[in-house]
């Protein structure tokens, strides 16, 4: 069994607030300086589950990312936790892609490392939360996608996977190839041991160029031309406060219970 799990780099989600800033012209999030980026949370538990087949079922495991050269370290933090192979996508003409051109460009990647069983993706990612990338690889690759996965196993051929539901979850059997987004109800993502953080700081994670896929400027340009940001701001918060007083107890609770009636809180 082959798993390709895909993996992003997102600014820290743990940042105060007052180090996230936006650049109105470009409309895009400025990364904090100070801050490294992380793995995408959904995305890492998308790691465990290829972990997890790779533990039971002796699947070969690889991940992928697209992104700048920095992206090597989401890379190398999958291999900590046991991915065998990784490998980044990062080039010019890539940046700044909505979801179907970050699909398009992640499918020939996907393409280039060989033959799969499973792509394995987290169910959003951390920073733009669409939850697109997905469904819409399934649909480039024509094969079956299974989203919001809590539980993955394989039953011959086939997988077996246990999907989040708002009340409870549902069972369904896919065959392969397929593709399959994870949730974080499959459980927390396992620790690296030693050895594995000091290997994988040492391996050297490839770049794989727009060249290097034999894709030219005009065919991302294309497949990236379904979403137009037409405006990033950060919302303002302001908080308002009213103080009920009375002659005594019972007197501020009876004006509490009609200030909140005429608010149509109650």
């Amino acid at each position: 069994m082959n798993v390709i799990v895909c993996v992003k780099q997102v600014p820290d989600p743990e940042i105060p607030p007052s180090k996230f800033k936006i650049d109105l012209a470009t409309k895009n999030v400025v990364p904090p300086a100070g801050v490294p980026p992380v793995i995408s949370v959904f995305d890492e538990r998308a790691v465990e589950a290829a972990c997890r087949l790779k533990d039971k079922f002796k699947a070969k495991t690889w991940a992928l990312s697209l992104g700048t050269p920095k992206a090597a370290d989401v890379v190398k933090h999958a291999l900590t936790m046991g991915v065998d192979e990784g490998v980044v996508v990062s080039d010019k003409v890539f940046e700044n892609l909505d979801g179907f051109g970050t699909a398009f460009v992640l499918s020939q990647a996907i393409k280039k490392i060989g033959p799969f069983d499973v792509i394995l993706c987290g169910r959003q990612a951390a920073d733009w939360d669409s939850g697109q990338v997905g469904s819409i690889l399934g649909e480039m690759f024509g094969i079956p996608v299974v989203t919001i996965a809590r539980a993955i196993t394989v039953v011959e051929n086939r997988l077996r996977v246990e999907r989040v539901l708002k009340d409870g979850y549902q069972v369904v059997e896919v065959p392969t190839p397929c593709v399959v987004t994870v949730s974080n109800e499959i459980g927390l993502p396992r620790l690296p041991s030693g050895l594995a953080l000091i290997t994988a700081a040492r391996k050297k994670i490839p770049v794989w160029t727009a060249n290097d896929l034999q894709l030219d400027q005009a065919k991302v340009a294309a497949a990236s031309g379904h979403t137009e940001i037409v405006n990033l701001i950060v919302p303002t918060r302001e908080g308002k406060v009213e103080i009920i007083t009375g002659a005594n107890t019972a007197d501020a609770a009876a004006k509490l219970a009609a200030r909140l009636r005429e608010a149509n809180v109650v």
